[in-house]
C-alpha cells in the first residue's frame, strides 16, 4: 500500500473532514495548506497527484493521535519529530495508539474484516524488529485492519465506497 491509499482509507474509516486532517497535521507541527492535502488524496493517475512521504504520514498519524488522545505527559511539549522510516508495523501501532484500541478490539476489527488472528499473532506485530517472535505487517493485513475500521466506524465495507 502507498501512503497517499493509507491516507485516504483513515481519513474514510474514521470519518475525517478536510479541515480536521489539517487541523491534525498542525497539532504534529507540520502546516498543509487545503490544496496540498486535496492533492494527496487524489489517486495516481489523476492530475495535481501528490506523492505522501514517510514523514508526512508520520505527520498525520502523530496529529491523529494528538487530536484523539492528547499530548503525551511529562514531555516537552514539542510535537515528535516525523519518522521516515514509517513501515506497515509503525502505521497499525499509531493507529492502535490514537484509537485506544486494546487486543480484543483489533481482534474484532479484523474479524470484520473476515480476518481470524489470535492474540499471539496480534502481538508478534508489534514486537521490537530483533524479537524472535517480531512478525512483519504486510500490505494485505494492513488493509484487511483498515476495512474493518471502516465497517466498524461507517458499517460500509471500503471496497463498496466511491469515496475512497
Amino acid at each position: 500500500m502507498n501512503n497517499n491509499d493509507i491516507l485516504r482509507r483513515v481519513r474514510y474509516a474514521l470519518d475525517i473532514s478536510n479541515l480536521t486532517m489539517i487541523e491534525m497535521f498542525s497539532l504534529s507541527g507540520c502546516t498543509l495548506e487545503l490544496p496540498t492535502l486535496l492533492k494527496l488524496l487524489k489517486k495516481e493517475e489523476e492530475e495535481e497527484f501528490i506523492s505522501c512521504s514517510n514523514p508526512l504520514l508520520s505527520f498525520f498519524l502523530d496529529g491523529l493521535i494528538v487530536k484523539r488522545r492528547g499530548r503525551k505527559d511529562g514531555g516537552d511539549g514539542q510535537p515528535p519529530k516525523p519518522d521516515a522510516r514509517l513501515n506497515n508495523n509503525a502505521i497499525l501501532k499509531k493507529l492502535r495508539i490514537a484509537l485506544d484500541l486494546k487486543e480484543e478490539d483489533m481482534i474484532a476489527v479484523m474479524k470484520l474484516a473476515g480476518v481470524i488472528i489470535s492474540k499471539s499473532e496480534l502481538s508478534a506485530l508489534f514486537r521490537n524488529k530483533g524479537h524472535k517472535h517480531f512478525k512483519e505487517c504486510g500490505d494485505q493485513f494492513l488493509r484487511n485492519f483498515l476495512q474493518g475500521l471502516t465497517i466498524r466506524n461507517r458499517g460500509v465495507s471500503a471496497g463498496k465506497s466511491e469515496s475512497i
